[in-house]
């Protein structure tokens, strides 16, 4: 394998434990691997040259611990740490799995099932930032409904607010120095759930008392889920300045999530997705959210985690050939070059530009029949790909 593609720390590659600690587990079928520990997970992702690893609360310490089990899990992932050189950049709190959770957390119509949620959370919070996280993320995956004479989801809003509300400022007493990150989903486990979409979350932060400290963790999967371009979500994040961790993965359009290596099936989406967050200087963990096929053992989860950085780090060199293509290039700026007749008209409002530009006569008919070459440049990309240009 060419060291051109080898991981390197600045790359900021991150797994999840629950990513490569999956044991292959679906609806329709039991593990078909053995579970392992946190710290063998943190030494095979120290094998396969990862940069850093993230963690649910419960993927390292059992919900029903004992405080001296749970000191003991610390004290040994610590030890893991300290030898592999990974590092915590993300943590997050799972409130799904439980069957508390079966009808959300912050969402639920319980109050009891609502405050051990943010009970949990604070916890979680303390766990993460024991080991130096600064990005946390919330992924509602039982907030919504089946039916919608269940909940007012104005209500679910309301709870949901005052939850993240909440946690802001137990971080800011706590000095962790957290950036909440909003991770959405259309749906599953639940049949909808709450803020769909990156947009959407988005449009909620808006509403928060601490919105500055609040952002999103777009996810490839979900957005593919939803019918949607996943860099155009990401580039609407990142324009807000609320892109604060990012999840990489695959998905076939409008399916059940599937969470497929990065690059196994949209390669043309991906190599977007790596050109945009390589040309703005995104420099946030690359953190890939997904899991091995149900068909390897381990030595395959291996080869599914180095997958996932050796595809990204070939679309990074990829995006590079793009913008150094003289053809691409120049047809690129001939698309986009300003005109100076238009240039007038653009920019602050005043009452003589709108005057001006009401006045302007402009020629339909030569305007619409410019061909704009877009076929050959979508070829030209595609060429890039595929390894012949």
């Amino acid at each position: 394998m060419s060291d051109l593609y080898q991981p390197k720390p600045e790359h900021k590659f991150t797994f999840g434990l629950w990513t490569v600690g999956s044991t292959g587990r679906d609806p329709f079928g039991e593990p078909i691997r053995q579970s392992k520990s946190p710290v063998e997970l943190v030494h095979l992702l120290a094998e396969v040259g990862a940069y850093g690893v993230n963690f649910h609360d419960n993927d390292l310490v059992p919900i029903d611990a004992t405080p001296g089990e749970r000191d003991q899990i610390v004290r040994d992932f610590k030890q893991a740490l300290k030898e592999t050189g990974l590092t915590v950049p993300m943590a997050t709190t799972n409130l799904f799995y439980d069957p508390i959770f079966k009808d959300g957390a912050f969402t639920s119509n319980d109050p009891k099932v609502r405050a051990f949620a943010m009970q949990k959370t604070m916890r979680a919070m303390d766990l993460g930032a024991e080991f130096g996280a600064k990005v946390y993320v919330f992924w509602g995956g039982r907030e919504g409904v089946e039916s919608d004479a269940t909940k007012n989801p104005l209500d679910g809003l309301k709870y949901f607010r005052e939850a993240l509300d909440f946690f802001c400022e137990y971080s800011i007493s706590q000095n962790y120095g957290f950036k909440f990150a909003l991770e959405a989903k259309p749906n599953e486990p639940r049949g909808d759930l709450y803020l769909p979409t990156t947009g959407a979350m988005l449009g909620f932060i808006t509403t928060l008392q601490h919105a500055d400290m609040v952002g999103v963790n777009p996810e490839f999967a979900h957005e593919q889920m939803a019918g949607l371009n996943f860099m155009h979500a990401v580039a609407q994040a990142w324009d807000a300045g609320k892109l604060f961790h990012i999840d990489l993965n695959d998905q076939n359009y409008v399916r059940f999530d599937q969470d497929w290596r990065f690059g196994m099936q949209s390669i043309k989406q991906a190599f977007f997705m790596v050109k945009f967050l390589e040309d703005v200087g995104y420099d946030g963990s690359r953190h890939f959210d997904a899991h091995a096929f149900r068909t390897e053992d381990y030595e395959g989860v291996k080869d599914f985690a180095r997958g996932c950085m050796r595809t990204y780090l070939i679309l990074k060199e990829k995006a590079q050939q793009f913008n150094q293509d003289k053809e691409i290039q120049a047809m690129l700026a001939e698309l986009t070059a300003e005109d100076k007749e238009m240039t007038p008209y653009f920019g602050k409002f005043s009452p003589e530009k709108a005057a001006a530009l009401k006045a302007h006569n402009f020629d339909r008919k030569a305007i619409s029949s410019r061909g704009l070459k877009y076929e050959r440049l979508d070829q030209l990309t595609v060429d890039l790909l595929l390894g012949v240009r």
